[in-house]
This record gives structure tokens, C-alpha cells and sequence, in this order.
């Protein structure tokens, strides 16, 4: 699986180019306007662009990309305020088109708080895929298994999750458009995650489901630390997706997700983890993944489509 590539509203028809010195920099008080300048600069670079669903396409999971038709990339390097992923795994490329039939746009790779991001900056992406009008967002990632019953190359469907990150992307004064106190009882939407199991009937993949649990990292995880989220009830374990969560919810998109169970959590088994591992196990069950997230964009599109005509 190749994950390489070369390096609105009427204010976002003004042709726009990516200003000099433009980083991750910026107040909470202009992050939403800095988010519709990057929809801008979007919008210029591929017109009539109108994305319905967002997707996050987390370590060795950015071939799903390739099957985009009719599809237009920018690098992150040439969008305004996107940090870059520095990351074996993730291209950081946006990829705009259509995915099983729907108008969608991809993030091949996504920054992590444990590069040095904070957590605002970090999913800056998220609200510029707001500004650009997706309604649904799929969330995916790498993880590993606490869960004794899972196993590395299961896929699962994300039910919850547990944020030990020590971090909140909207910690600080409120973004114009988001509420205070986001209610996160229903998260992960669960119309959706059926949607997810539907899909896994249709194309043969084997679905778990559970809960995930989400630490800052660079580390892998102790023994010790793996005992205690079994203890909290925690299935799979990672370094991202949380944040981003966190941040569509507070733009009112809607979100599903999936973890590809890359390893054995430390403890479990007597290998030591490595990412080269993370890299391999992706590849081996790309074609699964791909197969259950077109399948589950094009049903869940329907989804929101229809609830939101209704």
C-alpha cells in the first residue's frame, strides 16, 4: 500500500494563495476565521468542491485515498495553518472527489499531540473540514490490543472512548459556533457504528467493537499501564483521534470510527512493540479496511442525508 505522494460561503470565492509564514500559530478568537480561510484556499484550488463526508486516515490505513475517482490532492504544506505530520505512515495530503459515490474528502495522515502540537493546532484540520460543509466524519487509526479476545488485524468499530491524554482541544476561550460544555454521551454515533456492522455483513470483514482509550504517547504503553485501562474498561489503546472527535463534535458532525488492531499491548504478549510492526499489520489488512469504510460511507451518507432532510 503506497502512502506517498509529491510533496462555502461568498467569502470563499476570493481567489487565495497561501500567505507567507501562515503555521499553526493564532488565537482561539481567530480560529474560525482561520479555518474559512484554508476552506478557502480549497475552494480555489479545486472550484465546486462540496464534500458530505470527512475522513481521517490514520498510520498505514492512507490507501483507502487511492481509490478516490476523479481526485485532487494538496500536499499539507501548501494549506494554510495545517501542521504536518512528521510520522512514518501519513502522507499529509488532503485528497478531495468522490468515494463510493459520495463527495468526501480525506486526511492521509494527521499530526499528533506527541509531536509537539497542541491539541488546538492539531485538529485545526477538523474545523477547516467543517467550513468546507462535511456532515459526517469517519475517524480511523492504529491501535493496539488490550482486549484478550481481540487480536492483531481485527478491525473495531469504536463505541467510546477513554481520553487519558491529559489534553482537551477546547481548553481556552470558546470558538464562536461551538458550545462550552459539548455533550459526549452518544460520541460515537451509534446509527452510524450500526452502519459500520452492516457494512462488515455485506463485505465479509470481521467486526469488533469496544471501547478505545487514548494516551499521549510517544511511549508505547508498560505492562502496568495496560492492566490498569483493562481495569477501566478499555479494549484497544492509541496516541490520536480522541482530540479530533472532540472537535467535530463541537462543529455538530456527525462521527464513526474504526481501529485496525495492529499488536498485542504490552504485557499481553512477550514481543516487543515496534511501529514497523503497526506498518505491516495495515498493510496486510488494507484491502478489508478499504472494502468495510466504502461500503460504510456510502450507507452512512444515506444516513445523514435522510435525517437531515426528515
Amino acid at each position: 500500500m503506497d502512502d506517498s505522494y509529491p510533496r462555502g460561503s461568498a467569502r470563499m470565492n476570493q481567489p487565495l494563495e497561501r500567505p507567507a509564514g501562515s503555521g499553526t500559530g493564532g488565537s482561539s478568537s481567530d480560529l474560525t476565521a482561520r479555518a474559512e480561510q484554508a476552506a478557502r484556499f480549497v475552494l480555489e484550488r479545486v472550484p465546486g468542491t462540496s464534500p458530505r463526508i470527512g475522513l481521517v486516515l490514520g498510520s498505514g490505513l492512507g490507501g483507502l485515498a487511492d481509490r478516490f475517482e476523479a481526485a485532487e490532492a494538496i500536499p499539507y504544506s501548501e494549506l494554510p495553518g495545517f501542521p504536518e505530520p512528521a510520522v512514518v505512515g501519513h502522507a499529509g495530503v488532503l485528497v478531495l472527489g468522490t468515494l463510493a459515490g459520495v463527495p468526501a474528502v480525506a486526511m492521509r495522515g494527521r499530526a499528533h499531540l506527541y509531536e509537539g502540537h497542541p491539541a488546538r493546532e492539531a485538529t485545526f484540520p477538523i474545523r477547516v473540514l467543517a467550513a468546507l460543509g462535511i456532515q459526517g466524519l469517519f475517524l480511523s487509526n492504529a491501535a493496539g490490543a488490550i482486549n484478550p479476545e481481540f487480536k492483531p488485524g481485527d478491525l473495531m468499530a469504536i463505541r467510546d472512548h477513554i481520553n487519558l491524554m491529559g489534553q482537551n482541544p477546547l481548553v481556552g476561550n470558546v470558538v464562536p459556533g461551538d458550545p462550552r460544555f459539548p455533550d459526549l454521551s452518544a460520541a460515537w454515533d451509534p446509527e452510524l457504528r450500526q452502519v459500520l456492522h452492516e457494512a462488515s455483513q455485506s463485505t465479509g470483514a470481521t467486526l469488533r467493537e469496544g471501547v478505545y482509550a487514548a494516551v499521549l504517547g510517544p511511549s508505547f504503553e508498560t505492562p502496568a499501564e495496560i492492566r490498569m485501562l483493562e481495569r477501566l474498561g478499555a479494549d484497544a489503546v492509541g496516541m490520536s483521534t480522541v482530540p479530533e472527535l472532540i472537535t467535530a463534535r463541537a462543529r455538530g458532525i456527525r462521527c464513526f470510527g474504526v481501529s485496525c488492531l495492529t499488536n498485542y499491548a504490552a504485557g499481553i504478549s512477550s514481543q516487543p512493540l515496534d511501529h514497523q510492526e503497526v506498518i505491516e499489520t495495515t498493510e496486510r489488512v488494507a484491502d478489508q479496511f478499504q472494502d468495510l469504510v466504502m461500503a460504510a460511507v456510502a450507507a452512512a451518507d444515506r444516513r445523514i442525508t435522510a435525517a437531515s432532510s426528515g
